[in-house]
């Protein structure tokens, strides 16, 4: 950290950008007289418009290795779903439309309840193969059903809870229907777990491939019998740690069904470039037809380069604002950010519109709640504000002298350097942040130096994805920059419910959400309330009120900025993205709704 004469020196979007490059931190649009050196320099792979082979694929890239290539089982450790799994190979059975607001059938044509909320019925599309021949009926939704259920308790699968926390019985009435009874009502059952709500749903499986196999173990890969086995429009061909290529499958049942004409591109190919820059300059040279979000500077750069990329804005920001709003979470179970004063003092030291200037370079917004934008949440938001819970509790105010004043409240006194110590230990926290990427660096920079700032030493600890994830469920870290709040994108409830009390475990032990280990009887109590009401119902409002009013009060966390992602398009092969002005659905590249995204691509040259 760079020191002035009385301290911690003032942070500007000079000085960030000139330390975070000085100190390696994966940052394409600092750099960008390097990121311009590093185009210049790449000699492309990529082909010119007149490649056969080129013009039919489209190729996505990967900012990590894969490390178990030949693991095709959604439900094992270790499973990446990224490289083709969700766009390519596994179809829903519904997925929200962000755009439209909509649950749209894929796999399934409806999925209804009786008045209690607590059976629900589901009717799948005729017609449906898996792609060795097989119908897929009911006997595989209720297979799928309970084997998540009944199963061990070790499946990586986040709706394995769910499911046996949710499903009393499940039966196939015919072929064609399955019928769900519910332990209680639940009227989001369909949105939550069978229709994709942010990147996937449950992904229905094979029974005459899955019978009698270990679902920990199984590896649902052999290219000699056609595994993996799913329902979308591609078949795998091969897979390594940095190229997976799939092919189109001319047998696919939606033609045959009626139901889509196959999609336009013959090949889908992931390939990992683990650095933005790198990751911009192969784009450059048309390597690649989309970029999974990079920087602003980088995608100007980009720009600059190919004129045929475009994003989900054409202008500032860019950027399309993710569901999943990026927090900075503090272990309340770890002293001494368990007071929640101290808590409240972080907040009130973190001037997050600093955070959007110099972090994402104006291409987010900050947030007032742990929801992303979205015009079904923010009427919720806006009753907080009618009702002056933020006058209350003024959770977007950058106060640095009130931090200080919480900080000395509790005995803390400043030394010299103008850090804060009491009986002789330094005021410290430690900042976990994901390494591959650079969005969660960049914002954990931008914090750390504005908590030094306010007299609290930090320092930040870069971990790989899983070890992150594992150390956030085990307790195992005093801070983090996270999105652990993921969940909530048409309703409220969801995200709220993951911070309930029921899901504090010691530390040591993994916890299923509430990694925080924030314990509120009344925060609980009203988002109970909320579970059983059905969606739209006025009477949630006044519950969801009280309980935002309990989080503020104790802040057990605090959303850092709205999550941002710029999708990088490239425009030379294929047409027919997702874009604002042609905002048919919201643009994720690689999750379980992006088939609606690769059904309507075109060859460039149609146009």
């Amino acid at each position: 950290m760079t020191m002035g004469e009385h301290g911690p020196a003032r942070l500007t979007r000079r000085r960030f950008l000139r330390d975070s490059a000085a100190g390696g931190a994966a940052l394409g649009s600092v750099a960008l007289g390097g990121a311009a050196a590093l185009l210049s320099a790449c000699e492309g792979g990529g082909g010119t418009p007149g490649d056969d082979r080129r013009a039919r694929t489209v190729r996505f890239d990967l900012n990590r290795r894969i490390e178990s290539p030949e693991l095709w089982n959604p439900l094992a450790p270790g499973f990446r779903d990224d490289s083709g799994f969700n766009a390519a190979l596994c179809e829903p059975l519904f997925m929200l439309n962000y755009e439209t607001g909509e649950i749209e059938p894929w796999l399934g044509l409806e999925f209804t309840s009786n008045d209690t909320l607590d059976v629900w019925t589901l009717r799948l599309r005729d017609g449906v193969t898996w792609s060795d021949g097989e119908a897929f009926d009911a006997d595989d939704v209720v297979f799928t059903t309970e084997l998540l259920r009944t199963g061990p308790a070790e499946i990586n699968f986040g709706h394995a809870i769910a499911i046996q926390r949710w499903v009393a019985a499940v039966r196939a009435v015919d072929p064609l229907t399955v019928e769900f009874t519910l332990t209680a009502p639940n009227p989001r059952f369909q949105l939550d777990h069978f229709a994709v709500k942010i990147v996937r749903c449950i992904p229905i499986l094979p029974e005459h491939i899955w019978a009698g196999q270990d679902p920990l173990t199984f590896q649902n890969y052999d290219l000699d019998q056609g595994w993996p086995v799913f329902t979308g429009p591609y078949k795998l061909t091969s897979t390594g740690q940095s190229l997976v290529t799939w092919e189109r499958d001319p047998e696919w049942w939606g033609v045959d069904a009626g139901f889509q004409e196959l999609p336009a591109p013959e090949f889908l190919e992931f390939e990992v470039a683990e650095t933005e820059e790198v990751r911009v300059a192969r784009a450059g040279d048309n390597e690649f037809d989309v970029l999974d979000d990079v920087s602003g500077g980088a995608f100007e750069t980009l720009r600059a380069r190919n004129e045929r990329f475009v994003s989900w804005y054409p202008e500032l920001p860019y950027a399309w604002e993710d569901p999943c709003t990026r927090l900075f979470s503090l272990n309340n179970a770890v002293e001494p950010w368990n007071d929640r004063d101290l808590r409240w003092a972080v907040n009130f030291a973190v001037d997050k519109d600093q955070i959007v200037e110099i972090a994402y370079e104006g291409t987010t917004s900050k947030p007032r709640m742990f929801f992303p934008p979205y015009p079904p949440l923010e009427v919720y938001v806006d009753l907080l504000e009618e009702a002056g819970v933020f006058e209350e509790y003024p959770i977007l105010d950058h106060d640095p002298d009130r931090a200080r004043q919480l900080i000395e409240s509790k005995g803390w006194t400043s030394d010299g350097e103008g850090y804060y110590s009491r009986d002789g230990v330094e005021l410290t926290l430690q900042i976990d942040v994901i390494s591959e990427g650079s969005e969660g660096i960049r914002l954990a920079n931008v914090v750390s130096e504005q908590l030094q700032l306010a007299g609290i030493r930090t320092t930040l600890r870069r971990l790989a994805f899983a070890t992150f994830a594992e150390n956030l469920a085990q307790g195992a870290f005093e801070a983090a920059v996270d999105f652990s709040a993921c969940g909530s994108v048409s309703e409220p409830w969801f995200s709220m419910d993951l911070f309930h009390q029921r899901r504090v475990v010691p530390l040591g032990q993994p916890a299923d959400g509430n990694a925080v280990r924030w314990a509120n009887a009344e925060y609980s109590r009203h988002v109970d309330a909320m579970a059983g009401l059905p969606l739209g119902d006025p009477r949630i409002e006044g519950h969801f009120i009280a309980a935002a009013r309990e989080y503020l009060r104790d802040l057990p966390f605090f959303p850092a900025a709205h999550a941002k992602k710029l999708y990088c398009f490239n425009t030379t092969y294929w047409t027919g993205w997702a874009t604002s002005e042609d905002n048919y659905i919201h643009p994720p590249p690689a999750v379980n709704s992006s088939h609606r995204i690769i059904h309507h691509l075109r060859p460039a040259t149609d146009g």
